[in-house]
């Protein structure tokens, strides 16, 4: 094969790989490294949790996609950052909330820009108004998805809950 023949086909082959919408697919993505996103993911975690129990809206934000959806229950789907929020704040208004360290179980995997977790929660919520104490227990599938805004790099994009039935 002469020099020309090698030149062109190293142009095509570079053009073609260029031209990939996901390079992915024809060399291997450099992947990320597992323990530092979950080292991410937890740091995450514990911020969201730690401002649950201050009641700090504006840090819970910074860890929430501006386009996420939680389905809280049944017939409560929230849609958009604001709308969780408002939520909460509602919530917030009415309750002390205090997430409680009674984890059996969190699955967890890893997608290129994207982590999936289940676990189990309790969530302790004090009525502002003195009556008794109660605990809220579920199961949620949280999707994060990299989001440079967020102090870890990441940010919940979709949540549902189901909660605990006897």
């Amino acid at each position: 094969m002469n020099k020309k023949w090698i030149v062109a086909l190293n142009v095509l082959v570079l053009v073609i790989v260029t031209s990939c919408n996901d390079i992915g697919e024809i060399i291997e993505e450099k992947k990320p490294d597992r323990e530092e996103v979950v080292e991410q993911i937890t740091a995450t975690g514990l911020a969201v949790r730690e401002a649950f129990k201050k009641g700090d809206v504006e840090t819970i934000k910074l860890y929430h996609h501006p386009d996420v959806v939680k389905a809280l229950g049944y017939n409560n789907l929230k849609v958009g950052r604001e709308a969780v929020l408002d939520g909460l704040r509602e919530t917030m208004a009415n309750f002390d909330l205090e997430f409680l360290n009674e984890k059996q179980e969190e699955l967890f995997l890893l997608k290129k820009d994207l982590v999936i977790k289940q676990m189990l929660f309790g969530l302790r919520l004090i009525p502002k108004n003195g009556d008794d104490p109660f605990v809220f227990r579920g199961r949620t599938l949280i999707i994060l998805q990299r989001y440079d805004e967020s102090p870890t790099g990441w940010a919940t994009i979709h949540e549902i809950i189901q909660p605990y039935q006897d």
